[in-house]
């Protein structure tokens, strides 16, 4: 094993020496190749054609099957609003889909189940305001010193205030909930997308 390290130690020595002792005259400079370079690129084709946006023509839009017609039945697309997805009719006439009807459960469900975790969350809220507000009227009842009796009313007014707010936003979180299921009923969703998991 160590014959055949030297062996190729000593090859390597030997090939490196043989190209340190090449003659200046055959190595080419950094210089003449850059002037080589600048020479090609003055003697180069020029480029003939450029390429934009313009010069490509557009591509060809899709066809788009027409749905058959019966004889005699026109299209009637004057009542259609544009961008409303619509559906053919028998008689041919174009019926605008209403909203509602491709909203599909998942839309239903989660629009509930958002409105319910705010609404709870408010009266959590509002929940825990009500315990704050009676241990502060507790501790306005066992104080002595005005200024202590001051600073609780204080914060006790600034309470009162909140859970006032809160409860105008738990009304309006339930007028929302009620919206939601009458708009449901309206476009015959089934009660049961409503329903909260079990």
């Amino acid at each position: 094993m160590k014959w055949v390290i030297a062996i190729t130690v000593t090859l390597l020595m030997a090939s490196s020496s043989a190209a340190f002792a090449q003659s200046p005259s055959s190595t080419v400079s950094l210089a003449d190749v850059a002037r080589a370079e600048e020479a090609r690129r003055k003697t180069a084709r020029k480029a003939t054609r450029v390429l934009t946006n313009a010069s490509l023509s557009p591509a060809e839009p899709a066809s788009v099957a027409a749905p058959p017609s019966t004889p005699g039945a026109a299209t009637d697309a004057t009542n259609v609003t544009p961008g409303v997805p619509t559906t053919i009719i028998p008689g041919g006439k174009a019926e605008p889909i209403d909203p509602a009807a491709m909203k599909n459960q998942a839309y239903w469900a989660g629009r509930m189940s958002k409105a319910r975790s705010d609404l709870t969350r408010t009266q959590m809220f509002a929940d825990s305001l009500q315990t704050k507000i009676n241990s502060l009227q507790t501790d306005f009842t066992n104080r002595d010193n005005r200024v202590e009796r001051e600073k609780i009313q204080q914060d006790l007014n600034t309470a009162l205030a909140e859970l006032e707010r809160l409860k105008k936003e738990v009304d309006v979180q339930m007028k929302a909930i009620t919206a939601i299921e009458d708009e449901a009923r309206r476009a015959n969703v089934p009660s049961g997308w409503l329903r909260p998991p079990a």
